[in-house]
């Protein structure tokens, strides 16, 4: 373990072995920092954070401090933060409310400089997260999503796996899996093929995806009819009922 001298740990906080904390960093009570992860200088670490084995925390990111919401009224809860991942300069998360008691960020996700992820919000694993972009409360990012940096994602949303959305565009709805979402307002943009080769899916798999979205975005049919469409025609692969299930699942809608 190797602190800095300037640096403020409280007594309360569990400090994993090869952990490195830089210069004028706070770390409050009640912290749990797993072995290997690394500090860089003036980063706050507020009560109730987890972070996990060998992640990168840069200089000036403020971690677990309350949530921007005027219904908290300081009941305990906690932001988790998965293995591996890494957290750029003056990123700012923040823990839970009574909705989920948490925040949570995954294993091996990527989250740039100056990005905000609110109160209750759920980024699984491997999720890129590029500069200042910025969400609000109860957000949900699956596996695999990528976000392009300067957009807002609206409070509520969720964006499903192996999706991609372009930098600077507003999430004002739920964005399905394997897709790419462009335009303003947000849209459709075709199958996020190059992102799904990389990850190993067959050409196979990748046709039939595409043939599911073909029937959804481009018959013109009412929602309910492509969806029964689908479960009729299209092999039932697991990814095939997943994305059926995202479009039945969705309550704030979903980007046409």
């Amino acid at each position: 373990m190797q602190i800095h001298n300037s640096a403020i740990v409280h007594t309360g906080a569990e400090i994993g072995n090869d952990v490195e904390v830089g210069p004028y960093c706070i770390i409050e009570d009640n912290v749990v920092i797993d072995e290997g992860t690394k500090i860089g200088s003036h980063v706050l670490i507020a009560s109730g954070t987890r972070i996990g084995k060998q992640c990168k925390i840069f200089q000036g990111a403020v971690l677990g401090t309350i949530p921007q919401d005027l219904k908290f009224s300081g009941e305990v809860t906690t932001l988790e933060i998965g293995d591996r991942t890494t957290i750029r300069e003056y990123a700012t998360l923040n823990r839970g409310t009574t909705d989920r008691m948490k925040t949570v960020v995954g294993k091996d996700c990527f989250l740039m400089a100056y990005s905000h992820i609110a109160h209750d919000c759920i980024i699984g694993n491997n999720v890129i997260i590029a500069n200042a972009v910025n969400m609000a409360g109860h957000v949900v990012i699956e596996d695999y999503a990528g976000v392009g940096g300067l957009t807002p994602i609206h409070q509520f949303v969720r964006i499903g796996k192996h999706s991609f959305i372009g930098g600077g565009l507003r999430v004002p709805k739920d964005v399905p899996p394997y897709i790419l979402a462009m335009g303003e307002p947000l849209q459709f943009g075709g199958l996020n093929s190059v992102g799904l080769r990389r990850r190993g899916f067959t050409s196979q798999k990748i046709s039939t995806i595409k043939s599911v979205y073909k029937i959804i975005y481009r018959q013109n049919l009412t929602l309910s009819e492509a969806l029964q469409k689908i479960e009729q025609e299209i092999e039932p692969l697991q990814e095939v009922k997943y994305i059926v299930s995202f479009f039945k699942e969705s309550e704030r809608g979903v980007i046409r």
